[in-house]
């Protein structure tokens, strides 16, 4: 029987939104092969088959209703958006659309998963962020203003949702992913993205995938109202 912390447990109920590609594909495959059950939902959940996964739809752009079980131990949000433009040239439009994909998204799933998490009676919900949030980068206002409310958005359903569910944060840097796939799509891109990270590299999924397992485990139960920074050192080191 597979153990949490210093505990026998046995197979956990999350629920993920997204996972069809990137680190949420990653995280579903080592849940599973943590023997925990997953639910999903998803904007193309044909993509989650192969995994021998029912995904229900959902479209974080325009939420829909979700069903879910009577009981969810973790719940683990992935959509999200790169949106890179100088400050001059976004639109309102701009700062809807990254505001209803990172935030209100989560904000319409979290609200339908929350009677069972509290249910679970011991739960842990983690979000994504960036690293633009704690380091100042240009060309990021709209996504790291989105990101940064879902930060605070943690911090404030942290303490509300205290003792029984915990919420964190994953604030990570580049990662090779299809959602990055614009700035990572050649091998100077690559190079020149690792340069700028003081480990010389950027993230794997498999990387972030391994973290989001941990902080849904009992390994993690002293936690809560964290952003964690899994960033190269980028948000906090200096090489020279």
């Amino acid at each position: 029987m597979p153990t949490d912390g210093n505990l026998k447990v046995m197979s956990k109920h999350i629920a993920i939104i997204g996972g069809t590609s990137g680190i949420g594909r990653a995280t579903v495959a080592q849940l599973q092969a943590d023997g925990h059950t997953v639910h999903a939902a998803c904007r193309t959940p044909e993509k989650l088959a192969d995994l021998e996964i029912v995904a229900q739809p959902f479209d974080a752009a325009a939420p829909g209703p979700l069903t879910w079980p009577e009981r969810l131990d973790g719940f683990v949000y992935f959509p999200g958006s790169i949106s890179l433009k100088p400050f001059h040239r976004l639109t309102p439009e701009d700062f809807q659309r990254d505001l209803q994909v990172n935030l209100f998204g989560a904000i319409a799933a979290l609200q339908s998963a929350l009677p069972a998490l509290k249910a679970s009676g011991n739960a842990s919900v983690v979000l994504f962020s960036t690293v633009a949030v704690a380091q100042g980068m240009p060309m990021h206002a709209s996504i790291a203003a989105a990101k940064g409310a879902v930060e605070a958005l943690a911090k404030s359903l942290a303490a509300e949702w205290a003792p029984a569910i915990r919420v964190n944060v994953i604030a990570p840097s580049l990662t090779d992913t299809p959602l990055a796939g614009a700035l990572l799509n050649s091998d100077l891109k690559k190079e020149a993205a690792a340069k700028r990270h003081p480990l010389q590299q950027v993230g794997r999924s498999e990387d972030l995938a391994t973290l989001v397992a941990h902080l849904l485990s009992g390994h993690s139960r002293f936690m809560t109202g964290q952003v964690l920074h899994v960033d190269g050192g980028l948000s906090s080191v200096r090489t020279f």
